[in-house]
């Protein structure tokens, strides 16, 4: 009798349960695109600080332009960072422009367009409502306001915010130290001397991409062998980072070694076995105070745990809540098989039709064939023992990092 697998997402539950949540530390808003807030941030100052004029033109009391034409003093000129010093009185206007300061007595502006001006004079030919083209003080935000909250994943937007509200410094989340550690006599770095049995390793670069997309920083250990002492030394050097992911050698063959040399540093493994394709392998555990996450070697299968399970715990340690993989509903492109007790992802393409989303998987989902997965714009989802599914019906997508829709 087979044993039973555990969910996806119980796997995913489990794995977020009892991770940290990173500390804070103070950085310069020149470093902080992509960086994620540890606490809210509240405007320094008001914005605009008072009232300014929106466009180029003349700063007048709203009652002396209710009739026109109409010929005005013009008592100043106020360029942008400039103030009347004075208060405006009936028939007077100060010439003025965007950005400048509304001198006190000004209620509105007239735009330049709607002017002619004679030396020290200057005829306004179109009236103006109390209020028109000025810009209140507090129109953008008031101190005090908190306009990027915790957990807020920080955009050149977010960054041009902060900046706007007097902010040189920012508070966000340490970046998650990531231990890499891959395993297999027959792997090779590229590049390197090649055996007519080597695979060249992908794992390790590809994870490294992925840990640094989703707010880590990767610590990559090497590659082992296939001896437990020896895979047991390089996870040794993952003591005080924040995760140590492994990848090979967590299947069921006598070569499969990284429970036992892990095992042997103390770890306490919590499941081990999934219901998914690709991916079953996966491993999760305790090793003292750091998680461990062990990836099958195939590299499509590592990938595809990175998305489903590396990229929401890091969400978790950063604070973000971002901690489900995001499905779309799209319309299926090719007739589907019944499935089986696994959860499968398949690699598919995304392209426009009838102004629908249509993913196709491709026809061959072999774990080994890494093309197919850089090919993908996304993984469709197939339930456990989901049925037959044919074209144009509706399914369920996760997409894989930034993907271009094909029409």
């Amino acid at each position: 009798m087979s044993r039973k697998l555990m969910p996806v997402a119980e796997a995913r539950q489990r794995i977020l349960a009892d991770l940290p949540t990173m500390s804070s530390e103070q950085i310069a808003l020149t470093q902080a695109h992509g960086r994620v807030l540890a606490v809210d941030v509240a405007a320094r100052v008001t914005q605009p600080p008072l009232a300014v004029s929106a466009m180029d033109g003349y700063a007048v009391r709203a009652a002396d332009v209710a009739s026109t034409p109409v010929n005005l003093k013009i008592v100043d000129e106020v360029p942008a960072g400039g103030f009347h010093d004075g208060m405006l009185t009936s028939g007077e206007v100060v010439r003025i422009f965007t950005g400048a300061a509304l001198p006190a007595g000004a209620d509105a502006v007239v735009i330049q367009e709607d002017t002619l001006r004679n030396g020290d004079t200057v005829t306004v030919n179109e009236g103006v409502a109390e209020g028109c083209y000025v810009r209140k003080a507090g129109l953008d935000f008031d101190k005090g306001d908190i306009l990027l909250k915790a957990g807020t994943v920080l955009s050149a937007r977010d960054i041009g915010l902060a900046a706007a509200m007097n902010h040189p410094w920012l508070k966000v989340r340490r970046k998650p130290l990531v231990a890499l550690l891959a395993t297999g006599d027959e792997i090779k770095l590229p590049g390197e001397k090649l055996e007519p049995t080597s695979i060249v390793s992908s794992n390790t670069f590809a994870l490294e991409g992925l840990i640094r997309a989703a707010g880590g920083e990767p610590v990559t250990l090497g590659i082992a062998v296939d001896d437990v002492a020896a895979i047991r030394d390089l996870a040794h050097q993952a003591i005080g980072t924040d995760m140590l992911v492994t990848t090979g050698g967590a299947s069921v063959g006598e070569h499969d070694l990284v429970q036992e040399a892990l095992t042997k540093l103390g770890l306490k493994l919590d499941f081990w076995q999934i219901a998914m394709r690709p991916g079953k392998p996966l491993m999760f555990g305790q090793l003292g105070n750091v998680p461990m996450l062990g990836f099958p070697g195939n590299p499509v299968s590592s990938m595809v745990c990175g998305v489903l399970f590396l990229i929401p715990a890091l969400a978790q340690m950063l604070g973000t809540g971002k901690t489900e993989p995001v499905r779309e509903t799209v319309t299926l492109g090719t007739d589907l098989e019944e499935n089986d007790r696994r959860e499968d992802y398949l690699r598919a393409t995304l392209s426009e039709a009838k102004g629908q989303l249509v993913a196709t998987p491709f026809l061959r989902q072999d774990s080994s064939m890494f093309s197919r997965l850089a090919a993908a714009d996304c993984l469709l989802i197939r339930d456990p023992h989901a049925p037959a599914a044919k074209l144009g019906d509706a399914v369920e997508i996760v997409r894989l990092g930034t993907s271009h829709v094909r029409t």
